[in-house]
């Protein structure tokens, strides 16, 4: 670019936020017919919405090739500052609509089934007391690092999570405020008819051959558990069942001589028992990611303060 631009003469007047829609549209769909179709408007109006915005910004946006097209690095430049200037926007128009009326809105969040079947209904429990009419929108993630894309692309609002201890990577980057609610820890439990809830003192090695439900290997609940069998020299006992549906792990456990390791909260919130075994104490943090420098709606603060009151109790 040999020469900045002119705001009031290039993008004052000729940068339209439709437009930006647009552009956003084809980089999402990787091509410019199917953005086309998505928008409902004819592939030679998209062209010429990226050719006039080429043209504004004096460079070229998007890379043509036989898979589709692709952003340049001024592409992804507007995109990324684009897609913050209109989740700004967005925000503004949901505080505008929170001033109006408090008592609407909605709140969107990601959450991991350990926490959405124990902590999360108590909070929600409690906001919907006070705000009725808010809709609050819950879906599933297994791990917080699989829940960040949505985060960044504004798609949700609020991350509940059990980090993993020390932060991998992607959480140590400085795009999250990570807000720890209470720290749990990892047990044995079991239901109320195994033969081993008497004993006061288990040694993991008597378990070894007990039937046992386990999460999927990419879980942390199931590497804080090898590495309890491993630091005493023990191989991961066989699974009879693996599964993260915590339905079928209650079901099991309560009816069945199975066990399982889990958090402590969520054997205690299901009633069930947890055995006396010594595991390694290490701090599992359960915490709430939101996007760093990304203005919150009203509704959505009110939310996170009713979480932070709610998971006061659940502090070991």
């Amino acid at each position: 670019m040999s020469k900045g631009i002119d705001w009031e003469a290039q993008i004052g007047r000729r940068l339209r936020l439709r437009d930006l829609h647009a552009f956003f549209t084809v980089v999402r769909c990787g091509g410019m017919a199917k953005a086309a179709q998505q928008l409902g408007v004819s592939q030679p109006a998209i062209s010429k919405v990226i050719a006039d915005l080429e043209h504004a910004l004096a460079v070229r946006l998007l890379d043509r090739n036989r898979r589709g097209v692709e952003p340049t690095i001024y592409g992804d430049a507007l995109l990324r500052r684009g897609l913050i200037a209109f989740d700004e926007l967005k925000q503004s128009v949901k505080e505008i609509e929170f001033l109006a009326d408090p008592t609407s809105g909605e709140v969107r969040i990601e959450c991991p089934e350990t926490i959405s079947a124990t902590l999360l209904p108590r909070i929600i429990e409690r906001f919907s007391k006070q705000y009725p009419e808010v809709v609050v929108h819950v879906d599933g993630v297994l791990t917080p690092i699989q829940g960040l894309p949505g985060l960044i692309d504004r798609k949700y609002d609020l991350l509940f999570g059990r980090l993993s201890m020390p932060l991998d990577d992607a959480l140590r980057r400085e795009d999250w405020n990570i807000e720890t609610l209470y720290n749990d820890h990892l047990v044995v439990a079991a239901g109320m008819r195994n033969r081993w809830k008497r004993r006061r003192k288990i040694d993991l090695a008597e378990l070894v051959g007990e039937p046992w439900i386990l999460s999927p290997s990419n879980t942390s609940n199931y590497a804080r558990l090898a590495e309890a069998f491993k630091a005493q020299g023990l191989a991961l006992p066989k699974a009879n069942l693996v599964t993260l549906s915590m339905p079928l792990i209650v079901h099991f456990l309560r009816n069945g001589p199975f066990m399982t390791a889990y958090p402590r909260t969520v054997a205690r919130l299901n009633s069930l028992v947890e055995l006396p075994v010594d595991l390694p104490v290490r701090p599992w943090p359960v915490a709430m990611v939101t996007l760093k420098n990304r203005t919150l709606s009203p509704v959505v603060e009110r939310f996170i303060t009713c979480a932070r009151e709610v998971a006061k109790p659940f502090a070991i």
